[in-house]
């Protein structure tokens, strides 16, 4: 059992996700291509995300949509179902050309983490570009993507990131 609270939990993943996103826009800042969010949730990282990279394509998926008004995404780049029937008509469009991939859809449930991150180890590889970032808040096995350091600010096991080599 983890000494940390669930307040701690969610404070010290969000810190770590401010820190790997700002990382991440630093490192794909000339890099074109396309952003890939799995998990929408209230929209608070996706209106992070249109902030910080107005130019890009995000495309959004998750099974519902419970985004606060102000952080909605364009309809024509929600996907919204289960996942793993709404990605993949996207994936010939997107496939080695997506620079950053955030993927935030753990829960306090084991057996689903596990199938969410089974399936995004699945999914994300092929749409990756070289050089492309993938973010999560659970830990992927992601077939030809290499782990990277967790940048300043972000505590270990918090959220993970990945590249696939260029």
């Amino acid at each position: 059992m983890s000494d940390l609270s669930r307040l701690e939990k969610t404070l010290y993943r969000l810190e770590a996700q401010h820190a790997c996103l700002a990382y991440a826009f630093a490192a794909i800042a000339d890099r074109p291509g396309p952003v890939v969010e799995l998990g929408l949730g209230l929209g608070r990282t996706f209106d992070h995300l249109r902030r910080h990279l107005p130019e890009r394509e995000i495309f959004v998926f998750d099974r519902v949509n419970k985004a606060y008004p102000d952080c909605q995404p364009a309809p024509d780049y929600l996907m919204l179902g289960e996942i793993e029937q709404t990605l993949p008509p996207l994936a010939p469009r997107l496939a080695g050309r997506v620079v950053l991939a955030n993927v935030d859809l753990g829960s306090f449930d084991r057996e689903s983490n596990r199938q969410v991150a089974a399936m995004s180890a699945r999914l994300l590889p092929p749409l990756m570009a070289a050089g492309g970032l993938v973010m999560s808040d659970l830990p992927l096995e992601l077939a030809g993507c290499e782990g990277v350091a967790l940048p300043p600010g972000a505590r270990e096991g918090r959220y993970h990131l990945y590249r696939r080599p260029a």
